[in-house]
């Protein structure tokens, strides 16, 4: 683990054992997760990219954060956060709570983001819930965007999924309007699209993780049945939810039926299967990119607003701003 490139604080933490180390006037201790300083703020600096991993760009991200580390001038505790998500995660804990502008300082960089960490964070390696929205969030399109295109409709279909996205048109409404001007196209687009389908970066090893440990995960979109139950298939999620395409001699008729999957029933989706699968309070997690997602992130015990629209990362517990998905398990405590 130990490279030439690396600060002298990560050095320290990963080749040697003992338990202090001093650079210039701070003075650092270390911990292991599961005996974190009691009474201590938490912190997790998520790192793009595995720690021996050489690139110019990451070592001046390590001599950035030691330098920061170092100007704190109080009682700092440090751990290296272990997942299988091939991330590195550093935990800081301080005796003081940082400042907005001490955690700017370093949160302003493609290659890493620092995350404060709740008491109440949920636990990984117990048993939980996660329910993710599916579109920007899951894949890294919508869905009805990219079929619109496929049917000659994309500019009118994608102004109305903005302004539903951002939360200034009924969701209901809305998805009624871009599904008609979809009416008469070959539902064979459908399949095309399942068989292109892009997964969000870092999602398959996210999912892994928390299944390693337990986990239920299920998704919840305003999408469609064939996306939704292509992703429960490949990823072996253990439910999707998703609005029905009405078809007829191999077109789309422009509509849907059955239960729509809306901000509501997003929320209900956490309260139903946390009650299937008796999930313990603060083990419900949601995660979303929209503002129609604001419901299932508030009825969750932990929201995750995923490079999301304003007014979800207004509410949301925490904010994924620049990393991909396999930054979700460095957000749990360990226990």
């Amino acid at each position: 683990m130990e490279s030439s490139s690396q600060s002298t604080v990560f050095t320290w933490l990963n080749t040697e054992s003992s338990t202090s180390f001093i650079a210039g006037k701070q003075r650092f201790s270390r911990h292991i997760e599961v005996e974190y300083p009691l009474n201590f703020s938490r912190y997790r600096i998520v790192f793009s990219a595995p720690l021996q991993i050489s690139n110019s760009l990451q070592q001046a991200e390590f001599t950035k954060i030691e330098k920061w580390l170092s100007s704190l001038v109080i009682d700092v505790s440090l751990a290296v956060i272990k997942r299988d998500c091939g991330l590195f995660c550093v935990e800081v804990c301080t005796d003081k709570p940082l400042t907005v502008e001490q955690i700017l300082q370093v949160n302003q960089s493609l290659e890493l983001e620092v995350f404060e960490l709740a008491a109440s964070a949920p636990i990984l390696n117990q048993p939980g819930l996660l329910v993710m929205d599916m579109d920007s969030t899951a894949i890294e399109i919508e869905c009805i965007d990219e079929l619109a295109e496929m049917a000659g409709v994309g500019a009118a279909v994608s102004e109305v999924t903005e302004l539903a996205m951002q939360g200034e048109l009924d969701f209901e409404q809305s998805l009624r309007a871009r599904v008609a001007k979809l009416k008469g196209a070959d539902a064979k687009i459908i399949q095309t699209l399942c068989d292109k389908l892009p997964l969000m970066p870092g999602l398959e090893p996210m999912i892994a993780e928390l299944k390693l440990h337990g986990w239920y995960t299920v998704v919840a979109s305003g999408g469609f049945t064939p996306f939704v139950n292509h992703l429960k298939l490949l990823l072996k999620l253990d439910a999707a939810f998703a609005n029905k395409l009405d078809i007829d001699h191999e077109k789309l008729l422009g509509t849907v039926s059955g239960q729509v999957v809306d901000a509501q029933f997003k929320a209900d989706t956490v309260l139903n299967c946390s009650d299937k699968w008796q999930i313990l309070d603060g083990q419900r997690v949601a995660i979303g990119d929209g503002a129609n997602d604001i419901p299932m992130i508030n009825t969750a015990d932990f929201g995750i607003a995923y490079h999301a629209k304003p007014k979800l990362a207004e509410v949301a517990d925490v904010n994924i701003t620049t990393l991909n998905l396999k930054t979700l398990p460095y957000l749990f405590q360990y226990k």
